[in-house]
């Protein structure tokens, strides 16, 4: 049994770190070559839609095609309140890391298409319905060191820093993902769990909830592979988990400059069920009727 869950747990992490490391190595590409800066002033709409400042479109870009920590970077000198505050960390808590985390996705069979038209379409939704129902929120921005983005000396530098912090990412995902696994396996072979599969879902959403999707996904991507969920029920922990996920982690971040935690978790919180409970439906229903007209 051991040497079983020690090779399944590698295979899964494998799939989640041949899909991460290239994906960061290029986002950090892209921000050092200044081709994000040149294009964020496409995303200046989205900024008005959620009453955000102008100045805030590069943090929203940043945030969808690289991490929250480099939204935040740019976002921090922004003069903006509790309110705006709120509304961003809902919006880039929903669709942050896009390239990265819906790629691990469509290992479970999740769509690209799906996923990236969920994740923005349920994200613009939750944040825009902040920005006019959560009401007046008076959370004062707290005095915190603002993160600052990494400055190199050359292209040589900046990709010798970025193979090393895509490195440790690996080390780190292929650490967790192993440990969760085996914990995984452990619970699954008491006698009270033998028989169920339960472990396997409630577990993983727990994973995927605290800790992220990517570290979610590789405990998903073995469940799949050892046959313990169905392709439905892959679609739906899929679905909540792109909402609903790192609430912890990613909600403290935006706490420390202002956002008001219970507006953040709640809105996400509400729209990973809408979406479970609305948008896999219909997806479902979808899909099955184009299946029926190709054949």
């Amino acid at each position: 049994m051991l040497h079983d869950t020690l090779r399944s747990a590698m295979a899964s992490v494998w799939i989640v770190i041949k899909l991460v490391v290239p994906i960061s190595i290029l986002a950090d590409v892209l921000l050092y070559g200044g081709w994000l800066q040149k294009i964020a002033f496409v995303f200046e709409p989205l900024t008005a839609i959620l009453g955000l400042p102008p100045e805030a479109a590069l943090s929203i870009l940043a945030g969808m095609w690289l991490n929250l920590y480099a939204a935040v970077a740019f976002a921090a000198p922004l003069d903006m309140g509790a309110q705006q505050w709120s509304v961003l960390a809902i919006f880039l808590g929903i669709c942050h890391s896009l390239p990265v985390e819906n790629a691990v996705m469509k290992k479970l069979g999740i769509g690209q298409l799906y996923a990236y038209g969920l994740r923005l379409g349920v994200g613009l939704g939750a944040a825009v319905a902040a920005a006019h129902w959560a009401g007046d929120l008076s959370t004062a921005p707290m005095r915190v060191e603002v993160p600052q983005l990494a400055h190199y000396g050359g292209w040589g530098e900046m990709l010798v820093a970025s193979v090393r912090d895509a490195g440790v990412l690996a080390l780190k995902i292929a650490l967790l993902v192993s440990v969760l696994i085996f914990v995984m396996d452990g619970i699954k072979a008491l006698p009270f769990f033998r028989e169920s599969r339960r472990v396997g879902w409630g577990f993983t959403l727990i994973v995927g909830i605290v800790l992220g999707i990517t570290y979610g996904a590789g405990i998903l991507i073995r469940e799949r592979r050892a046959g313990e969920l169905s392709r439905d029920a892959l679609l739906s922990i899929g679905t909540f988990l792109m909402v609903f996920h790192a609430i912890i982690e990613d909600t403290a971040l935006f706490v420390l400059f202002g956002a008001d935690w219970r507006v953040v978790v709640d809105f996400r919180l509400v729209a990973a069920m809408v979406a479970v409970w609305i948008v896999v439906p219909l997806y479902r229903k979808y899909t099955n009727l184009n299946e029926k007209n190709e054949k």
